[in-house]
């Protein structure tokens, strides 16, 4: 097992990517804490974890509040007796969105959860790693903080800062032995790409659309992106630290 003895704490654990890596670090031998603001699918992702033989807690959390977050890092520490890795992916999208269109209220609630997010959740997890002798920081950001997109101007932003915020935090705190990296998935088949989907025209209509922008000529599975976050939380990458690692599927390859 490639996480045996190790604590990991995800955000954004209750669907999606972060609910299919809490299944697979379970599997690999971590205890998790899964944190999310939605309790009731908190708490399914729980028992899914559990059933996977995943020794697991929730933590109800809202990553853009200070207290949330510390609170959640705490909890976890006091469960556990530690915290080895920190998997930032709490996010949220608003589509066909201009800096025109995005309200004030979007835009402070798109750089809050998925840029402060990943600010609050590390300054709390940082003391307890090097508590640990070390640790490891994944955080969430999208092929579109490499190269923006049409329509989703806030979205763009956040995950343009979470890359560099990576970089920054890959330096600053590498004489910790922790490493911090980052994701740069496309279209993952979650339930947020589904809402996003529906809004811009409906999902079945526009699903095949999705598709063919990825050379590979299908969209990723949740699985598929915990299988990298997978490689960064383990020793298999451990001279790995300030990458953002692009699983697209070949949406960035050409022009």
């Amino acid at each position: 097992m490639k996480l045996q003895g190790k604590v990991a704490l995800i955000t954004g654990g209750s669907t999606g990517i972060g609910r299919a890596t809490a299944v697979l670090f379970a599997q690999e031998g971590a205890r998790v804490a899964i944190s999310a603001r939605h309790e009731a699918r908190g708490k399914e992702a729980l028992e899914v974890v559990r059933k996977a033989g995943g020794d697991a807690i929730f933590v109800p959390c809202d990553v853009g509040r200070a207290g949330d977050c510390q609170r959640t890092v705490e909890r976890t520490a006091e469960a556990f007796g530690r915290l080895d890795i920190l998997f930032n992916n709490a996010g949220i999208i608003y589509v066909a969105r201009t800096v025109v269109d995005t309200t004030e209220e979007e835009w402070d609630r798109t750089i809050d959860t998925n840029l402060k997010g990943i600010y609050l959740m590390s300054k709390y997890a940082v003391p307890w790693m090097v508590k640990n002798g070390g640790g490891v920081i994944i955080n969430t950001a999208s092929v579109w903080g490499l190269a923006a997109g049409r329509g989703a101007a806030a979205y763009c932003a956040s995950k343009g800062g979470v890359v560099l915020l990576t970089k920054a935090m890959a330096l600053d705190h590498a004489g910790q032995n922790i490493r911090v990296n980052c994701i740069c998935p496309a279209s993952v088949d979650t339930p947020m790409l589904w809402q996003e989907m529906e809004e811009l025209g409906g999902a079945e209509k526009l699903r095949p659309v999705f598709v063919a922008k990825h050379p590979l000529g299908r969209i990723s599975a949740p699985e598929e992106i915990a299988k990298a976050a997978l490689f960064l939380a383990c020793d298999d990458s451990a001279f790995v630290t300030g990458s953002s690692l692009v699983i697209d599927g070949g949406r960035t390859a050409g022009a």
